[in-house]
């Protein structure tokens, strides 16, 4: 399809808090929360669309914004610095049609009505993209088939294992892929088709029903709970395009790690080094990673401006990582400019940004073992968030929260025990 810019305009909700990313997301939206050393989880969706030849694109943010704005900026690093389209960044602001937080996917795009209705008559599809899902997907085909059934919305599906349905919107289609029924993360889901939060809708459409949305009080104001079943309900034209490539949800700490872990593998599901393909992301420029001369590093992504003297092994760092002499990290994710004292010990585990773990620590597991944490409920893994400041020496458990900002004076203790969260004294 060789007019994308010119028919399609693209919104991309990046506003979530993202809750059950625990300390995480406790400072930055869960769009801006670091994937695979380098990037951020946004960057795939703003590649995909760039990569399908959309250039016309708004990001909705809200909950602190502050991080993604300063990441995207002007979208030059993905060719978005454009006098005609490129990108916008958009957060609630005074005057909007009611005051306030967004009250749900659908209402965040109802917000910005007066950009749909000033969008010239040649673009007449709007594509609704969430910002907090990995994957690599040409939306032109889903387009094309969204033109060629004449649908007044179109829902991007794939198949789930059936334990983990229940996290999203379950869909029932019929023998010509015609949406029947669609519900909203059922506790108990009756089938594995689930709904990627992608939906292509006509321009028109999509306007009337966020209006009729916006005027129902009993509504939650979310695509998925409220306007997909309603338009079902009503006949209209719902189809689902089915998507068979690489797609991650991570939204939870699980989930999260283990979509950081897979990259490892030695064939992983997602290519990072696919030039047809690539991920685009805004870089600081840092020199080349250095290994020491006792360092190890097996099984690990490492990324520019790392110093490595130590032992890194089945994990990933971000750039600006130093391990120091004696240290050992494993099956971790280790984000910018972290620094892991001497002989300190830390296993799986989650660092934020510019932590500084004190020389003699041990963060984690720290006995070796193998496999990976179990579960959805995080019971092996450790968080430590943004800038925390780790005593010499210091004992951490498993499943421990470590909330931004913590200083040395916020520990009363050598020790924190499996399932304890520590915060900071401006956090009390």
């Amino acid at each position: 399809m060789s007019n994308l810019d010119q028919e399609v305009v693209t919104f991309i909700l990046a506003g979530g808090q993202g809750d059950r990313l625990s300390v995480l997301t406790e400072e930055r939206a869960i769009a801006s929360v670091p994937f695979a050393g380098k990037y951020r989880i946004i960057d795939f969706t703003l590649s995909n669309c760039v990569n399908s030849g959309l250039f016309n694109i708004e990001v909705l943010t809200q909950y602190r914004p502050l991080s993604l704005h300063d990441h995207i900026r002007n979208g030059k690093p993905w060719g978005l610095d454009r006098l005609h389209g490129g990108i916008r960044l958009v957060s609630p602001f005074v005057g909007r049609l009611h005051k306030g937080w967004d009250r749900g996917t659908a209402d965040a795009v109802y917000q910005n009505m007066n950009d749909l209705l000033e969008l010239k008559d040649t673009t007449n599809t709007v594509l609704v993209l969430g910002g907090d899902h990995v994957y690599k997907m040409d939306y032109g085909a889903m387009l094309t088939q969204h033109r060629e059934t004449r649908a007044d919305v179109t829902v991007g599906v794939l198949r789930m294992p059936i334990e983990q349905a229940y996290r999203f919107g379950i869909v029932t289609v019929d023998a010509e892929k015609r949406v029947t029924d669609f519900q909203e993360k059922p506790a108990q889901p009756t089938s594995n088709l689930v709904s990627m939060g992608i939906y292509v809708f006509n321009k028109e459409i999509l306007i009337d029903r966020l209006i009729d949305d916006a005027d129902d009080q009993d509504s939650h104001h979310d695509f998925g709970r409220d306007v997909l079943p309603k338009m079902i309900a009503r006949g209209d034209k719902v189809f689902a395009y089915s998507y068979e490539g690489y797609w991650r949800d991570v939204g939870t700490l699980q989930s999260y790690w283990e979509a950081n872990m897979e990259l490892l593998k030695e064939n992983p599901p997602l290519d990072m080094f696919d030039r047809n393909w690539v991920i685009f992301t805004r870089s600081e420029e840092r020199p080349p990673a250095v290994l020491g001369e006792n360092a190890r590093v097996d099984g690990s992504m490492i990324s520019h401006g790392c110093q490595i003297k130590g032992q890194v092994i089945n994990s990933i760092l971000s750039p600006g990582v130093v391990v120091e002499e004696g240290a050992i990290v494993r099956d971790s994710i280790i984000m910018v400019d972290t620094v892991i004292g001497k002989n300190s010990v830390v296993d799986k585990a989650i660092l934020d940004k510019e932590i500084i773990v004190g020389p003699g620590s041990v963060i984690g597991q720290a006995d070796g073992s193998a496999g990976s944490a179990a579960g959805d409920n995080n019971s092996v893994l450790t968080i430590i968030g943004k800038r925390a400041e780790l005593p010499a020496g210091i004992k951490i458990g498993q499943n421990v929260k470590i909330a931004p900002g913590v200083k040395l004076s916020d520990f009363t203790s050598q020790e924190v025990k499996s399932g304890q969260k520590i915060e900071g004294a401006a956090q009390v």
